[in-house]
């Protein structure tokens, strides 16, 4: 149990102070995150890795030469917002691409993914390698499905040093892709563990009994067994990643024997010893292992094995020095200190100064982001008990907060000196919903407002058809990042048919106030009908049967926006004596 802090809910951020006090020779403290402190060549691909905290020496402790560049830092096993990453990589780039990489978890998806779409959209190429190592958490027909677990290591090593060896960020990428492919892990745990401030273990582990194939996030295992000797252990799973193995493995392979939090290093290294014969007896030669604790989970009581099987060209890089406040490998000349203020506020973008007339556009669009408060405000109940019929019932509070902090940004955005256009205001407010809102809807309403704004721009006027390149763009956005298609029971489903029926009413010549109102009653009927649907994405999906005979709420929710969206506009054009 975690006893040191002042206020649980602050426990990672000043963790994290505290971290970069301690490594001022290694990193630097930026928003989001922290960003190597020592020179880096220009043009080098930045390596930007990340996840939520709790799990130290990932992600922060393996930035420096020779691994990565930076690490975008969550909450207590929380992804870090789409805007962490996105401040944390313009931190760290250095006019060679970046790269970032993570484990394959739904909320590091969704907001590395937001954030890889900002960046590529500012002109920084950006790639992604999603880590799928964990062997128990999808078989080997859908290794992409895997989570990321201590094969994190074994991925950012290689493509860190790639970069460092100013490979291009189409090498680094492929090398990060090729290691991840031949890493497999397996891990068991002997009990939970416990979250700063909380009194229990997020699970239990029977006595006498181990569970095999635990998540880092505090996920219990697939399974229980009685608890083995530690030779049944080191048998149980080196047979299962020997069965599991690439199918261009060799017979040279890189063991990581990871302690999770409180099984310690004589237990490893005795562990270590019975991997070690049962993989030499199999005709495997071990290189370059490592035993201790390299990707944790607070005080959980257990660990994991991974392995790498290498070829010529990743045991170069595998070998290759590496100097972290967490990892070090081999000897490397020591690099200066940079200064990470001078970079950081180079890399800051500079806001457009719009006209007058494109001032006042920002400020309907204030008005704008405002109707979606309200409506929201109004149906937040509502839309959290139709969330808790099959979710977690957090969808009205989560779009609340969302919403209140885009509101709050757009206001604050269109109140600096001389105003701010349409395509600010909303990049604020989208920025401020993905980061305060958090989980699958914060990150989806969030990219969608960026992506809206990034296709009206800073203009002093709009037609019917700039309207329809926003829809489409507000919904590319979603549908790319959410991967959710109609029929899924999801708010694509209400989203899609109101898309296709605004762009047929502003094709037919018909206004944007006429286009909107009409598509959103296409939209809340489509709603309405995801009642008939059984829910394929998102956290209703093992409870479909509770699900069907009552829409989703994400649908509902979207119907609702676009419906009071019609009756602003409406508003503020007969208020005005226009009609657009």
């Amino acid at each position: 149990m975690t006893q040191i802090f002042d206020n649980p809910a602050e426990f990672a951020h000043d963790a994290l102070d505290g971290f970069v006090a301690a490594n001022r020779q290694y990193v630097a403290r930026v928003d989001g995150g922290v960003v190597r402190s020592t020179e880096m060549n220009q043009g080098q691909v930045a390596l930007v890795v990340g996840g939520g905290s709790g799990h130290y020496p990932a992600f922060a402790g393996l930035v420096g030469a020779g691994l990565a560049a930076a690490s975008a830092c969550g909450n207590m096993f929380a992804s870090p917002a789409a805007g962490q990453i996105y401040r944390v990589a313009k931190a760290a780039n250095m006019n060679g691409g970046v790269l970032l990489s993570y484990g394959n978890y739904a909320g590091d998806v969704l907001h590395f993914g937001q954030a890889q779409v900002r960046l590529n959209a500012e002109g920084i190429e950006t790639r992604t390698v999603v880590v799928t190592d964990d062997i128990a958490s999808a078989p080997l027909n859908e290794w992409e499905k895997r989570r990321g677990i201590a094969g994190d290591l074994t991925v950012f090593k290689v493509a860190g040093a790639a970069a460092e060896a100013g490979l291009s960020l189409d090498e680094v990428e492929r090398l990060a892709i090729k290691t991840n492919y031949r890493t497999r892990s397996l891990g068991v745990a002997f009990d939970g563990c416990t979250l700063p401030g909380a009194q229990e273990p997020l699970f239990h582990v029977p006595a006498g009994m181990m569970a095999l194939g635990l998540g880092i996030h505090g996920e219990p295992g697939i399974s229980e067994h009685p608890m083995p000797t530690a030779s049944e252990l080191a048998q149980l799973l080196v047979s299962r990643l020997l069965a599991d193995k690439p199918d261009d493995a060799g017979t040279e392979v890189v063991v990581i024997v990871n302690g999770l939090g409180t099984v310690k290093y004589d237990e490893l290294f005795l562990l270590f010893g019975k991997v070690e014969k049962l993989l030499s007896e199999a005709g495997l030669s071990v290189i370059e292992p490592e035993c201790g604790e390299l990707v944790t989970s607070l005080d959980m009581s257990g660990l994991s094995l991974t392995l790498l099987w290498l070829d010529d060209e990743l045991k170069e890089y595998w070998a290759a020095p590496a100097d972290t406040p967490a990892f070090r490998k081999g000897t490397s000349t020591p690099r200066a200190q940079r200064s990470v203020a001078a970079h950081v506020a180079a890399e800051a973008v500079q806001l457009e100064v719009p006209t007058p007339a494109a001032a006042a556009l920002g400020l309907q669009a204030v008005g704008a982001v405002g109707a979606i408060r309200g409506v929201v405000m109004e149906h937040e109940e509502a839309l959290g008990n139709l969330d808790a019929i099959a979710g977690d019932g957090d969808h009205g509070i989560g779009m609340r907060r969302g919403v209140d902090a885009a509101s709050a940004a757009a206001q604050k955005r269109a109140e600096v000196d001389g105003g701010a256009s349409v395509a600010s205001v909303l990049t604020a407010a989208g920025e401020a919903w993905s980061e305060k809102a958090g989980g699958t809807s914060g990150a989806l309403w969030g990219t969608a407002f960026i992506a809206a704004a990034a296709a009206l721009g800073n203009r002093e006027s709009y037609s019917p058809a700039d309207a329809a390149l926003a829809v489409a763009a507000f919904t590319d956005a979603i549908t790319t990042l959410g991967k959710a298609e109609p029929g899924d029971k999801t708010m694509v489903d209400s989203m899609i048919p109101f898309r296709d029926a605004f762009l047929t009413n502003v094709a037919a010549g018909n206004s944007v106030v006429d286009s909107l109102k009409d598509a959103a009653v296409v939209s809340k009927n489509a709603a309405a009908a995801t009642a008939n649907l059984r829910p394929l994405k998102g956290r209703a999906r093992p409870l479909a049967e509770k699900s069907l005979g009552h829409p989703d709420p994400g649908a509902i929710s979207f119907g609702l926006i676009v419906e009071r969206l019609g009756q602003h506009f409406e508003n503020e054009l007969m208020e005005s004596g226009t009609r657009a």
